[in-house]
């Protein structure tokens, strides 16, 4: 018994390890364009980090019973085993406490911070319906293309019309997104921290992350973080139309 759990044990450990290098390694996130962005990646960062021992211990049990304990001949019942060992116990203790540290943070505390400051330096409307986004400026006009100036607090207030269906607000550099409802509104404050382009990055881009109909896939809208400058000028020619 104490051979088959060194065995596992190392396999637990090789595992682990080769998860914790991947995540170390690799990114898969895209573009990180605004201050809440980097709360997310953070977040999901270190949820693979606390799931990696998980992951290792699952895939070490998974590998070494099926290697060591492959049946070489007919089935054959097994001895009754009575009682719950140390093993199972360590394992719920363990996972249990991992589920309510994620909980904890980065889930309640960050979605405290996140929804703590409901200050803004700009505000927009946005309504999609099918299959197109439309963008309502303060200054009176709208644009099928969303501009916004860089390291300004934006407060979105995202709707749908009375009678379509449910839509998904979401540009991907922002990471967060909310859902737009038939004759409610919602609410989504963003801080664009970096200047982006949807013509040249795709990440910068308004796109429906609710299956919504036969063109829910086009439902996109460009993006565009600029400056201050480069914003107001827009925003005088637009007005001046």
């Amino acid at each position: 018994m104490n051979r088959h759990l060194w065995i596992a044990g190392i396999l637990w450990v090789v595992f682990t390890a080769l998860a914790l290098a991947g995540a170390a390694l690799m990114n898969p996130f895209p573009t990180v364009g605004a201050e809440e962005a980097e709360f997310s990646d953070h977040a999901f960062r270190l949820m693979t980090y606390m799931g990696a021992p998980v992951f290792g211990f699952v895939m070490a049990a998974l590998l070494y019973s099926v290697l060591r304990f492959r049946s070489g001949g007919p089935g054959e019942d097994g001895p009754p085993i009575r009682g719950v060992g140390a093993v199972p116990r360590v394992w719920l203790l363990t996972t249990t406490t991992l589920a309510v540290v994620v909980m904890i943070y980065p889930g309640l505390t960050g979605l405290a911070e996140l929804r703590s400051d409901r200050t803004h330096d700009l505000e927009v409307d946005v309504t999609g319906f099918r299959w197109a986004w439309v963008v309502q400026y303060p200054e009176g006009f709208a644009s099928q293309e969303l501009v916004l100036p860089v390291d300004q607090r934006v407060k979105f207030n995202v709707t749908a019309p009375a009678g379509d269906v449910l839509h998904s607000f979401w540009v991907p550099a922002f990471r967060l997104k909310i859902d737009a409802v038939p004759g409610q509104i919602t609410n989504l404050y963003i801080t664009p921290n970096e200047l982006g382009d949807g013509a040249t990055d795709a990440a910068y881009r308004v796109q429906c992350a609710e299956l919504c109909g036969l063109y829910h896939a086009r439902m996109q809208m460009p993006v565009r973080v600029v400056t201050a400058e480069e914003y107001q000028a827009w925003v005088a020619e637009k007005a001046g139309k």
